[in-house]
């Protein structure tokens, strides 16, 4: 491989990183450079900013989630054909949880892993040299992660950018450049985040805006020559999620949108077939597939739509007679009986398990999942502990009476307690699954 690599880092999350990270995407796609991105963290949105400012397929990587041989496979498969790799870190570059060296889920673990250094993106809105006093924390509190250069982000003025890039460069950390604040650089939000890249209309004019912004503002050789050759052992597939079956139906529309793009991406090269569907055009999961997933997404959004689908819902009730069906998160709520939206109306889902969910008594749930599975299931066997993440603002409201698909706990191993359900061939649950334990 020939790539060069550099992890883009920050002290925590809103610093700009997506921003800026979006924006030399498409720079460097610009100058005829071979650029990919990867996304740290449990992440199914940003890799779709990422493909969608290099036309580039994304990833993202997932220290706690992923064991390290899974790590080199999925990133040696990135950076082959690649010129270069841009890691997004998540969160603060070091926030991670407690519990295995190497496995915090933090972006910190990727550049140990691999080797690599980090462009440190601080946000200097609000102070001068003290953020240098910042960078001289990133720089000495771990010397087995390199701090390479750095960039100022949302500076106020060319006095601001003199104050707080001197004060850095004394301490000897290289400034490739200085962001001007620019309310027009922030990407769109929604309800639980940021809109994805597929929702935005005018998304390519925006890459095209960061783009220009980082080329006006950031020396863009200096960053590639900061990077440095992505050599990565060939890792293995042991601890990736097999594919449930032969032929998969995927739904895929609006409604059932998060999908990390690794599984996709491994069942295909394992050999199996995808085989796309849309709930929301009423449409059915085809007979001759083995196994149909309903993958999270926003159906609250689409409530009326899916509870009108009625192919769709009798459909998908002939399908599981005889074949499985999966359903993650958004997918685990069109499984239930009923879906209450941010209004407080009710709408009928498909009724294939018994629990009722309610997007209008918001309750988050956030962090990472061990799930011990207590039924076979398109995860897994009996037994089987899979690693993934749950990041949700819907609740049950209605248990229902099926029995519980898996028993998890939190990213340290402390127990929860049941999780999902099964009735039949159909199980479901909160918790989106990442690779095998």
């Amino acid at each position: 491989m020939t790539a060069r690599a550099l992890i883009i880092g920050a002290p925590r999350s809103g610093s700009g990183k997506t921003s800026v990270t979006i924006g030399l995407l498409r720079a460097f796609q610009r100058r005829g450079i071979k650029v990919r991105g990867i996304k740290t963290g449990p992440d199914y949105i940003d890799p779709g900013f990422h493909e969608a400012a290099t036309r580039l397929p994304g990833l993202n990587l997932d220290s706690w989630a992923m064991a390290p041989d899974l790590l080199r496979h999925l990133a040696r498969g990135q950076a082959e054909d690649a010129d270069l790799i841009l890691i997004e870190s998540a969160m603060g570059l070091f926030d991670g949880i407690l519990g295995e060296p190497g496995r915090s889920g933090a972006a910190s673990d990727l550049a140990r892993l691999f080797g690599l250094p980090v462009l440190l993106v601080l946000d200097v809105s609000g102070q001068s040299q003290t953020a240098a006093a910042v960078a001289c924390g990133f720089m000495h509190y771990d010397p087995t992660v390199k701090m390479a250069a750095c960039v100022l982000n949302r500076a106020g003025s060319e006095r601001h950018r003199k104050l707080s890039g001197d004060a850095i460069s004394a301490i000897g950390l290289p400034v490739v450049g200085t962001i001007l604040r620019d309310p027009t650089l922030t990407l769109p939000e929604r309800h639980l985040g940021l809109v994805q890249a597929s929702e935005h209309p005018q998304m390519d004019a925006h890459i095209d805006r960061l783009a220009d912004a980082m080329e006006r503002a950031l020396d863009l050789d200096a960053i590639f020559e900061a990077a440095r050759p992505f050599h990565i052992p060939s890792g293995t597939t042991e601890k990736a999620l097999p594919p449930p079956g032969q032929r998969i139906a995927l739904a895929e529309d609006a409604a059932f949108t998060f999908l990390y793009p690794h599984i996709k991406r491994e069942w295909q090269a394992m050999g199996a077939e995808i085989i796309r569907f849309s709930p929301l055009a009423d449409e059915v999961p085809p007979a001759d597939c083995d196994v149909c997933w309903l993958p999270g997404g926003y159906p609250e959004l689409h409530a009326g739509r899916l509870a009108a689908a009625d192919t769709f819902k009798t459909g998908l009730k002939t399908f599981s007679e005889t074949k499985p069906v999966h359903g993650e998160c958004g997918g685990y709520m069109v499984l239930g009986e009923r879906l209450e939206d941010a209004d407080g109306v009710s709408h009928t889902m498909t009724g294939l398990l018994s629990h009722s969910t309610s997007f209008s008594k918001r309750k988050m749930n956030l962090g990472y999942r061990q799930a011990r599975l207590m039924r076979e299931s398109a995860i897994g066997k009996i037994g089987d502990v899979v690693r993934g993440h749950e990041f949700h603002y819907a609740r049950v409201i209605e248990a229902g009476t099926d029995q519980p698909l898996a028993m998890i706990a939190d990213g340290r191993g402390d127990e929860i307690g049941p999780s999902g359900g099964f009735r039949g061939r159909v199980t479901g649950t909160f918790f989106h699954a990442i690779a095998r334990d």
